[in-house]
């Protein structure tokens, strides 16, 4: 890869506010009708159907739907369809699948076996052609356009767009409807590089802990993730409830810790459990909403609802990732034993 051309990962990350804005704009009065759909369907359980980088966006929406709505939202794993074929019972469900390609055989089964079972069916999606979305008794469909590196970023972010939107239109949260207009000039405007000091630090990493908590916990996963995908670092995501409970006792001095700071009542919780790791000898990266970077803190922008603050770190960490894997010698577009498009069974 030529270092002084930009890779296709890193225009797609600088697309991700323009596809925001697509998505928001088109999307618009589907959005108005599903809410109203979801409030007198009143659905007692929400269930989602991903994998992958679509599978966090499915996370962040359970954390969304559970907050804002109240009402229990779980994953299904697509295999229990497509390999086991067990019976469901989701009689008056939402069953929501999220997916980039939506041509993975398993994701469409667990779709079909979701409609058998009597749920009603919403694909976020970005191909719109795709068996998903047609399958589906509601699209709404991602416009995140073509994205061809391996390492999704934009359509990840149009995922989580796209949950939330779903929330705001539900619950009639004009907050979260302001905040969602509001996001894609925000994502515009994050283009600064990552310090040259915080490039470092993750690229000497062989090994690291992502911790997240509430809605920063999908993201954890989708960076830790990224880190695989992209720079061979072996990175796990833990909830900052969960690490102290047995993966700790990996931590020794100098261990990389990569904290997504909650900018909610999850934040002094997360405070408590770095500073425990801190004195057993981790380094912690903060990567936190509002203020400047420094050497041990990446800044994305500050956004409110505090909601919506999982969505501007995840991008500005995309940046980090891309330049980790270029200081590596690797190219962040075409991983090693990966491709675009995974169709498991």
């Amino acid at each position: 890869m030529n270092e002084n051309y930009p890779s296709m990962m890193r225009r797609e990350i600088e697309e991700a506010g323009d596809a925001a804005a697509r998505q928001i704009g088109e999307n618009a009065d589907a959005m108005r009708e599903w809410g109203r759909r979801l409030r007198a369907l009143d659905p007692p359980v929400v269930v989602t159907n991903a994998r992958g980088s679509s599978d966090h966006c499915a996370l962040y929406l359970k954390y969304l739907v559970e907050i804002a709505v109240g009402t229990p939202c779980a994953s299904i794993g697509p295999s229990i369809a497509s390999l086991y074929k067990a019976p469901l019972r989701l009689e008056g469900a939402l069953a929501v699948s999220i997916s980039q390609s939506g041509r993975s055989p398993d994701i469409v089964a667990m779709q079909k076996a979701a409609k058998s079972a009597g749920a009603s069916t919403l694909a976020l999606v970005n191909e719109v052609d795709s068996p998903l979305a047609l399958g589906a008794d509601g699209l709404l469909p991602l416009w995140a356009g073509p994205e061809r590196s391996v390492a999704a970023t934009k359509s990840m972010i149009a995922g989580l767009v796209a949950g939330a939107s779903l929330v705001a239109a539900w619950n009639a949260d004009a907050a979260l409807a302001a905040g969602l207009a509001e996001l894609p000039d925000l994502l515009r405007g994050q283009t600064a590089p990552a310090p040259a000091a915080i490039v470092e630090f993750v690229a000497s990493a062989r090994s690291a802990f992502v911790l997240g908590r509430g809605g920063t916990w999908a993201i954890a996963a989708e960076a830790a993730l990224k880190l695989k995908e992209t720079s061979a670092i072996h990175a796990e995501a833990f909830s900052a409830a969960e690490v102290l409970h047995g993966p700790a006792a990996l931590v020794v001095p100098g261990f990389p810790v990569i904290a997504f700071m909650p900018r909610d009542e999850a934040r002094e919780g997360m405070e408590e459990t770095l500073g425990r790791l801190a004195d057993m000898g981790a380094r912690i990266l903060r990567v936190d909403a509002g203020g400047a970077d420094e050497d041990d803190r990446l800044a994305s922008a500050e956004i409110a609802p505090a909601a919506l603050a999982p969505i501007a770190m995840i991008h500005r960490f995309y940046g980090l990732v891309e330049a980790v894997a270029r200081r590596l010698g690797r190219d962040p577009d075409n991983p090693v034993n990966l491709r675009k498009v995974t169709e498991t069974r």
